[in-house]
C-alpha cells in the first residue's frame, strides 16, 4: 500500500508533462502557438491562424516583403472575368481566349478598369482564359489581381495554385460583388476573401452606404454617407478579423434585407468593403459593384463617382501604390 501511494505523484507528474506537451504540439499543429514569432530577420514572423491555417488580418507582420515587385518599372494589373456560372450583366458577352481580346461596347466592367488604369497611371491587362493565371510566374508580372464577378468553379488546380503562391510571394488581390460566389469549396479562397461568401440577396435598392473608417486610402475622399444602388449582399459566414471600411444602413432599404434564401441581413453591421491582410498578401474587397451604371460619369447614377473612388483606392492599395489597410 505503501509503494502504491508514493507511486501516485510521480503518475501525475508524469501525466501533466505528456498532457502539456500534447496541447503545445496541439497548438502549434494549428497554428494557434507559432514557435517562429519570435524569430528575427527578414522571414515570416507570424505563421498561423486557426482558421485557414495562415497569418491574416490587420497585422502588417503577415505580409511576405520578399522583393517579387519592381515598382520602379511601374504599376500593373490582371482583371479576370471569367464565370463558370451566372454571368452579370455588367460583364458583357464572354470574352475570347488570351489576353486582351477584343471588347465591345456591352463589357463595361472590363472597359471600365481599363480606363481607371489609364486615367491614374496603371496598366490594366484583361482575361477569362484560365490558363493565363496557371503560372506564379506569370502572376508576379502584376502587382495586383482582380476577380470581378467571376463566379462558381472558375479556377482549375494550376490557377489555384498559382493564385495562392502568388499570393504568399506579397501579391495583392481585389475581389469585387460576385467574386464572392466563386470557389465556395476551396477554403483558402473564403479566407482570402476575409472570411465570408456570398449567401444570398435580397431586390436590388437604393440604400445608403456609410463610410466607417475615413483613413483609408479608399475611403479618405468619400462623404461619410453616401447613397447606391445594388443587391447588397448577405453574407455567410461574415467577415471577420479584418478592417471594415464601408456598411450599408440596412434601415436604408425600402424593399427590406431579407433575402432570396431568407438570410435575414446583418443588422447594424452589414460590412460592403473591408482590407486584411492574408498569407502573405494584401487582400481588398468589396460585394458592391452589380450595375453597368456604377461606371456612369455623367451623374445620372447616384453613387457612381464615390463607387468609382472606392474600387479605384482599392486597386492602388492592394497593389502597393498607395498605403495600404491603414
Amino acid at each position: 500500500m505503501t509503494s502504491r501511494l508514493r507511486m501516485r505523484p510521480l503518475h501525475a507528474a508524469l501525466t501533466s508533462a505528456a498532457t502539456t506537451v500534447g496541447i503545445t504540439v496541439a497548438l502549434v499543429a494549428t497554428g494557434t502557438l507559432s514557435v517562429a514569432q519570435g524569430r528575427v530577420g527578414q522571414g515570416a514572423q507570424n505563421l498561423g491562424d486557426p482558421d485557414y491555417g495562415v497569418c491574416r488580418g490587420v497585422d502588417a507582420r503577415c505580409y511576405h516583403d520578399w522583393g517579387n515587385f519592381d515598382t520602379t518599372k511601374g504599376f500593373k494589373v490582371l482583371l479576370y472575368t471569367r464565370t463558370a456560372g451566372p454571368r452579370h450583366a455588367n460583364l458583357g458577352p464572354a470574352l475570347a481566349s488570351g489576353l486582351n481580346p477584343p471588347l465591345t461596347d456591352a463589357n463595361v466592367v472590363q472597359n471600365a478598369v481599363r480606363k481607371l488604369g489609364t486615367d491614374n497611371g496603371f496598366q490594366v491587362d484583361y482575361t477569362e482564359d484560365v490558363s493565363q493565371l496557371a503560372s506564379p510566374a506569370t502572376l508576379f508580372k502584376y502587382n495586383a489581381v482582380i476577380f470581378y464577378s467571376t463566379s462558381r468553379d472558375t479556377l482549375d488546380d494550376a490557377a489555384q495554385t498559382s493564385l495562392r503562391q502568388y499570393v504568399r510571394g506579397g501579391g495583392g488581390f481585389v475581389g469585387v460583388h460576385n467574386a464572392f460566389g466563386t470557389e465556395y469549396n476551396w477554403p483558402w479562397y473564403e479566407g482570402l476573401l476575409g472570411n465570408a461568401n456570398f449567401y444570398d440577396h435580397g431586390p436590388e435598392q437604393s440604400g445608403t452606404v456609410e463610410t466607417v473608417d475615413r483613413k483609408d486610402v479608399s475611403t479618405k475622399s468619400l462623404p461619410s454617407r453616401w447613397t447606391f444602388s445594388d443587391e447588397w449582399y448577405n453574407l455567410v459566414p461574415a467577415p471577420t478579423d479584418v478592417r471594415v471600411l464601408a456598411n450599408v444602413d440596412e434601415s436604408t432599404l425600402a424593399k427590406g434585407v431579407t433575402g432570396n434564401y431568407n438570410h435575414p441581413g446583418h443588422g447594424e453591421n452589414h460590412p460592403v468593403a473591408w482590407c486584411q491582410y492574408y498569407d502573405g498578401g494584401r487582400a481588398w474587397l468589396t460585394t458592391l459593384g452589380h450595375d453597368a451604371k456604377d461606371f456612369s460619369t455623367d451623374g445620372s447614377f447616384a453613387g457612381a463617382a464615390e463607387f468609382q473612388k472606392l474600387l479605384l483606392g482599392g486597386i492602388e492599395s492592394a497593389m502597393g501604390k498607395s498605403p495600404f489597410c491603414k
